[in-house]
């Protein structure tokens, strides 16, 4: 079936659909009020559809007062805008494969609900007797780590604990260098208010981590996916997108991808690195999953020397995501700039639960956590690929560490309907087309695999492949 026929067959009319492409960008604020609309005889090669069409529906748009027209000039967006929706932000999507659908169904879901689609471990995984030990330790503390803000770049020793961390895999950063933040997201949050403005054009991989989508909606940005391979983004594509795009932002995972476990090569990341000091491109490294690795991966920091990469993680997915604590390092003429934002986005820092990871990291216990949960995931994974492979469920790569697997459905299954029909027997699953932008990993799921070993689970996708 060609496009043009699957346009029409999805909207009703083709002037429907390019209707609804122009309100879509209207709701993305890709197209603000002033804006020019692209041309007609441009318009209709992007839809693949007539000139004529495009005329009808832009005649309607004015008809309806979305858009006015300036004779011999072109058309304009003339309509204000309307509160931001972020679930009208692009395509319309089922519920079941929008990641903030399956980020809500995983955030509200009782406790006899099974997530395999989540992206964090089992409470009962983490270290809850470290975590009490330091709870306690902390109850005697003075009243100010008790009640008091924290500074804006945050706890001071743990900073410097943080720079002699990120130095084990080659990132050199003195401590004036990192800030605190509550969390790796709202790391990316301050960064993005710092380096975008609405309408700039961010890379990300195709797979990525679906909040990366929302997020970047958020602010307003015009998203453009890369393909990512076994050793990182696909290099021959990511320079055809600089030269065609220009973005302003590339965000990307270090060490173990999410969601597909793969690991950035030392070749590919020097040329990466290459490209974007040609085009003056920035990046944003997420190395939240450091601690999960058995042997360091190649991180574009380190080459890099925090030029224009720069690197965030948190403590969300290995200690605790009750205790918000992450970081950014960044180059230091701007910490200054992203202490201000953070300061009028949420004040002074979240002093307890930094303290709380301080003494943590200090006492010993959560290195004795990571390398007992090392060794338990490593067994989780092999368990999940073996009971997945019966079912014809096979994995993209076997990843070296972590939690998650990528992993392809039989032929004909689709990812979306599978997960419609778990979510029926209390299942919450994570397709593929949730950390698609180009929404082409239709038969693709990720699963975490510290939440797979179920027997409900299996049983549903056994029921749901052969349908």
């Amino acid at each position: 079936m060609t496009e043009r026929s699957d346009i029409g067959e999805r909207t009703g009319t083709l002037a429907d659909a390019v209707m609804t492409r122009i309100r879509e960008r209207i709701a993305a604020r890709s197209l603000t009020p002033g804006a020019k609309l692209p041309s007609i005889r441009s318009f209709a090669k992007t839809m693949q559809v007539s000139t004529s069409t495009v005329v009808e529906a832009y005649d309607r748009l004015v008809a309806e007062g979305v858009i006015r027209s300036r004779p011999g000039s072109g058309f304009y967006v003339s309509s204000p805008l309307a509160p931001l929706s972020l679930t009208e932000v692009g395509p319309r999507l089922d519920r079941e494969i929008d990641p903030l659908w399956v980020s809500r169904q995983s955030l509200a879901a009782e406790d006899d609900v099974l997530k395999p689609g989540c992206g964090w471990l089992p409470a009962s995984w983490m270290p809850e007797a470290g975590i009490r030990r330091a709870l306690r330790a902390l109850a005697r503390a003075d009243d100010a780590s008790l009640s008091d803000y924290g500074t804006p770049l945050g706890l001071a020793p743990l900073r410097q604990l943080l720079a002699r961390r990120i130095a084990e895999h080659s990132v050199e950063a003195s401590p004036d260098q990192i800030m605190l933040t509550e969390s790796g997201t709202q790391a990316v949050d301050l960064l993005c208010r710092f380096l975008l403005e609405p309408g700039d054009t961010v890379l990300v991989d195709d797979p990525c981590y679906f909040n990366f989508h929302a997020l970047l909606r958020a602010h307003r940005a015009n998203i453009v996916g890369v393909p990512y391979t076994p050793t990182g983004p696909d290099i021959d594509l990511f320079a055809r997108a600089l030269t065609e795009h220009r973005p302003r932002l590339y965000i990307t995972n270090a060490a173990l991808h999410n969601p597909t476990g793969a690991t950035l090569s030392p070749v590919t990341a020097h040329r990466l690195l290459k490209l974007a000091d040609q085009s003056g491109l920035t990046i944003i490294e997420d190395d939240i999953f450091a601690d999960f690795e058995h042997t360091p991966a190649p991180r574009l920091a380190a080459f890099d020397g925090l030029q224009r990469v720069v690197q965030i993680g948190s403590f969300s997915k290995t200690l605790s995501a009750s205790v918000r604590c992450g970081y950014i390092a960044a180059p230091r003429d701007w910490i200054e700039d992203l202490i201000d934002l953070k300061i009028a986005t949420s004040f002074g820092g979240g002093r307890l639960s930094a303290e709380l990871v301080l003494t943590l990291l200090k006492d010993g216990s959560y290195r004795k956590h990571m390398e007992a949960l090392r060794l338990r995931l490593s067994r989780a994974m092999s368990d999940a690929i073996g009971r997945l492979a019966a079912l014809g469920i096979t994995p993209w790569i076997e990843p070296k560490a972590g939690m998650f697997l990528w992993c392809m459905l039989p032929e004909g299954a689709d990812a979306a309907e599978i997960a419609r029909r778990a979510l029926a027997a209390n299942i919450v699953l994570a397709p593929g087309n949730a950390f698609s932008l180009s929404r082409t990993a239709n038969r693709f799921m990720r699963f975490n695999i510290a939440r797979s070993d179920d027997e409900r689970l299996f049983e549903v996708l056994a029921m749901a492949i052969r349908r």
